[in-house]
């Protein structure tokens, strides 16, 4: 049961980023956004660890990974 929500949870903060982006409310460095999709693709990825699923660990942790180089990117264009 708590995987279910996690999964979920993951899933809605990555559409929520994702819709939040498109809909031009937040840009692609916006602190938001970066954490709705880092924090949502980690959820995803430790459920595809307990289910074993090796193409979703690369998926979410790969997502988790460009979402941190925007964390670096938006730091650097603020110094």
């Amino acid at each position: 049961m708590l995987l279910q929500v996690m999964s979920i949870v993951g899933a809605l903060m990555v559409l929520a980023a994702y819709g939040l982006n498109q809909g031009g409310i937040w840009r692609e460095l916006h602190a938001g956004y970066l954490t709705l999709n880092i924090l949502g693709s980690l959820m995803l990825g430790v459920v595809a660890i307990v289910d074993q699923r090796a193409g979703f660990i690369l998926l979410e942790f790969a997502w988790a990974g460009l979402g941190l180089i925007g964390v670096a990117r938006a730091i650097r264009s603020k110094q």
